[in-house]
């Protein structure tokens, strides 16, 4: 299938590892000339070369922190300047869930929850507020917010709350940006094997005194697919989303965790 992408412009937060480099990496794949952004330089630098090179897109390397308002609206401007314009939004900037336990009710001091919430929640309002501009002058936009299924679980308070506030943010931005063009959705992504995830099951499973192996198993005992999504899997589907096929999805959540078992969502 032709997704239409080839001479689109696509920005990816969070593009320096992890979910946000696959995406950029198959955005680049269909022929997007990308942005990669994230606050890590070396990360992000690196990651730029190598999709360039995989590729042979053009893909450029934006260092934001998109907890502030004047980075968020310079790396816009920067990669309009290089790129000609900015046609795709994938805002991804955001601590990963599950690294570590959630924190109890007594646990949750103020620092803590607005540190998240203006990163995972705030951050995006910025970089949407900051290229739907560009957007709707070009009469056609893409805007996909990676959030996560602790929107749909009591998988931690703060973790709740910041990703069911994403699929909120989504419907509002999709309701008002429409008119211009501009199709907005959101993902929740679960157990997802990451650059992190090797490392992350060998420290539970020595913590444990169990096999990484079966360590693995009891992490994804809950997905029907029997196993973790590769970040890969997740990019087609964020390809998609960012395409012009997908007119007809915009204000609405997209689980892509590989089936949560036993709940029904509608």
């Amino acid at each position: 299938m032709d997704l239409y992408l080839k001479g689109k412009r696509a920005l990816v937060t969070g593009g320096g590892r992890g979910i946000g480099k696959a995406i950029a990496r198959q955005l680049a794949r269909e022929g997007c000339a990308v942005a990669v952004a994230a606050r890590d330089v070396e990360a992000l630098e690196a990651a730029a070369r190598e999709i360039a090179a995989e590729t042979g897109a053009d893909v450029i390397a934006v260092p934001v922190d998109t907890g502030d308002d004047a980075a968020v609206e310079a790396m816009v401007a920067r990669t309009v300047e290089v790129l000609g314009g900015l046609d795709i939004l994938v805002n991804n900037a955001a601590r990963p869930g599950g690294q570590a336990p959630p924190l109890k009710l007594a646990q949750v001091t103020g620092d803590a929850f607005w540190d998240e919430v203006d990163v995972k929640v705030m951050g995006y309002i910025r970089c949407a507020r900051a290229v739907a501009p560009h957007m709707t002058a070009n009469g056609w936009g893409r805007i996909i917010n990676v959030s996560g299924l602790a929107a749909r679980q009591a998988a931690g308070i703060i973790g709740s709350v910041r990703n069911v506030s994403v699929a909120a943010l989504t419907k509002n931005l999709a309701d008002e940006l429409g008119p211009h063009g501009i199709n907005v959705t959101v993902i929740h992504p679960g157990a997802t094997r990451t650059e992190k995830t090797g490392p992350l099951i060998a420290a539970r499973a020595a913590a444990m005194g169990i096999t990484p192996e079966e360590t693995e198993k009891r992490m994804t005992a809950n997905v029907v697919i029997g196993r973790f999504v590769e970040s890969e899997e997740i990019a087609d589907l964020v390809a998609f989303l960012a395409s012009p096929r997908s007119v007809s999805v915009t204000g609405d959540a997209i689980a892509c965790a590989g089936g949560a078992k036993g709940a029904i969502h509608y």
